[in-house]
């Protein structure tokens, strides 16, 4: 099996040498460099080519959020996991919008820090229930009706199965879970997803369910009782 490669990302020496010693650890993951700055991201994700890029969200110079902007344009972006110290950070949405596959807590138990990065190199969302909470509360709050019409034309780019495998997406279910619900292999489950990705031009799974609670699609179903 070919290890994740793992770039870490803080300005603290201290919090990448725990996080050197508890995912280095890991029989397929290898981390394949560090950096104490968002600046030096860019440059080193062209030398090292990192899977997963595992950043703090707050550094000095150029933080996690800037940095993961910058690489959203690019092809073959890895993804990238924040770290924050913040339950509810306000500038999640914002990250979630720029493309970060997830976010971990700095107290998140070692082992659940492991498997974050083993599920976002897998093409699968790590999300708590706290930023779920925000995404609905966003749904939910000014402009909503604007930002509802606007993510519904969008959507219109895609066919009825799409449709519903973005909305399972929105709901947090795997590609398992997905192919089990709607009655699909789950290679047919990530090919619907790649082909959502690439007619919405979106980075990863998280900004599929974003454009879902945007719409008010996941509501909708959670309102009908499915």
């Amino acid at each position: 099996m070919t290890a994740i490669r793992l770039l870490l990302v803080d300005d603290d020496p201290l919090v990448r040498a725990g996080l050197s010693f508890m995912l280095g650890g890991a029989d397929d993951i290898e981390i394949v460099g560090e950096a104490s700055d968002g600046a030096e991201v860019e440059t080193l994700v062209d030398r090292v080519r990192p899977d997963v890029i595992l950043m703090d969200i707050r550094m000095p110079s150029v933080d996690g959020l800037t940095a993961t902007e910058r690489l959203r344009g690019r092809k073959d972006a890895p993804q990238v996991v924040l770290l924050t110290t913040f339950h509810a950070d306000d500038q999640v949405l914002r990250a979630l919008r720029a493309g970060a596959a997830g976010f971990v807590l700095k107290d998140t138990p070692p082992a659940e820090i492991v498997d974050a990065v083993r599920r976002v190199a897998a093409g699968d969302p790590v999300l708590s229930p706290t930023v779920t909470r925000q995404l609905m509360d966003h749904a939910a709050g000014t402009a909503a009706d604007t930002r509802r019409a606007r993510a519904r034309e969008r959507l219109t780019a895609l066919n009825d199965r799409e449709r519903e495998v973005a909305v399972a997406v929105g709901r947090g279910l795997s590609n398992a879970g997905i192919a089990a619900e709607l009655f699909m292999s789950v290679a047919t489950v990530k090919t619907h997803v790649s082909r959502i990705l690439a007619k919405l031009d979106l980075n990863n799974r998280v900004q599929i369910a974003l454009l879902a609670y945007d719409a008010g699609l996941v509501e909708e179903v959670e309102d009908d009782g499915h």
